[in-house]
This record gives C-alpha cells, sequence and structure tokens, in this order.
C-alpha cells in the first residue's frame, strides 16, 4: 500500500514504498494535522501582514540547524536579497528583521531562553501581538517538523 509523502515523510527522506511511511499512514489523523498546520503557518488566509516568503524565509532559517537537505529544500529560497540572507542565517539589516532573526535563532536553539523583554523588542520594532502569536506558531511547527522527521530517519536507519 502507498500513500502520497507529507511533509514530515519528505523531510525524513521516506519512500512512498517505505514501510514507515506506511505505518504513518495508519495515523491520517496526525498526518492530515500536520499538514493543516503546515498550511497554516505558512500560507494561511490572513497572513496579518506576514507574507509567505517572509514564513518561508524564517521557516528555511530554522531548518538550517537540522543539517537535513530534504527539509531545507520544502521551504523555497526568498527572491529578495534581505529575505534571502534571513533564510540563510545571516546578518540582516533592517531593524524589523534584526530582531526576528535574534528572535528565531533563540526560539530554535534555546526556547527557554525567552523573555517578555524578547517579546517587546518584536514589538518595538513594529510586529503585532497577532504577528507574534503566528509567528510563534510558524516557530513551534518548524521545530516540531525538525524532531518529527530526525526521529523517523534514525528509524528507517534501524531497519
Amino acid at each position: 500500500m502507498t500513500h502520497r509523502p507529507d511533509a514530515i515523510s519528505l523531510a525524513a527522506g521516506l519512500a512512498n514504498d517505505s514501510p514507515l511511511h506506511t505505518v504513518r499512514s495508519f495515523r491520517p489523523e496526525f498526518v492530515e494535522g500536520a499538514q493543516a498546520c503546515r498550511a497554516a503557518v505558512l500560507t494561511p488566509e490572513d497572513d496579518l501582514g506576514l507574507n509567505p516568503e517572509l514564513r518561508n524565509a524564517i521557516a528555511r532559517r530554522v531548518a538550517l540547524g537540522a543539517d537535513n537537505p530534504e527539509l531545507l529544500s520544502g521551504y523555497p529560497m526568498p527572491k529578495t536579497a534581505e529575505l534571502a540572507a534571513l533564510a540563510q542565517g545571516r546578518i540582516v539589516t533592517t531593524p524589523a528583521l534584526i530582531a526576528l532573526a535574534h528572535h528565531t535563532d533563540m526560539i530554535a536553539a534555546n526556547p527557554g531562553k525567552a523573555t517578555a523583554a524578547d517579546l517587546n523588542t518584536l514589538q518595538q520594532v513594529g510586529y503585532s501581538t497577532a504577528q507574534i502569536v503566528a509567528l510563534s506558531e510558524l516557530l513551534a511547527y518548524v521545530c516540531f517538523q525538525i524532531r518529527v522527521a530526525h526521529g523517523l530517519k534514525l528509524l528507517e536507519r534501524t531497519k
């Protein structure tokens, strides 16, 4: 039995005929839920002023730390130079993107270090509370995807 691979199976490098891909299909609510979550954080109906190119740049920046080319390929490289720099983990120059890059890196590496002051910094450079919530959801999804894909890769290697 083969099923179309979802973003997590693709990030884990699971082939359509992989036993793990088949096992994942036994939990369609999880697979479909993760796909729906991905769509909601990357391409929501109301992007709250955080366009898909920015959202993919943030996701790509987080995914860089996973050392997973399949995962990284799931997030297109932005066309604008400043967002491409953000996506590649490089230095950005606008205050809003500097604050966003710092926050993204901190949440991806050590979310427990985040403080109210970090959220205030995001607000001071122009991000609204709704945008900060949306960014938090995006960061949470990518971190979740990294962990699930990594676990599946490990399981795939132990066949």
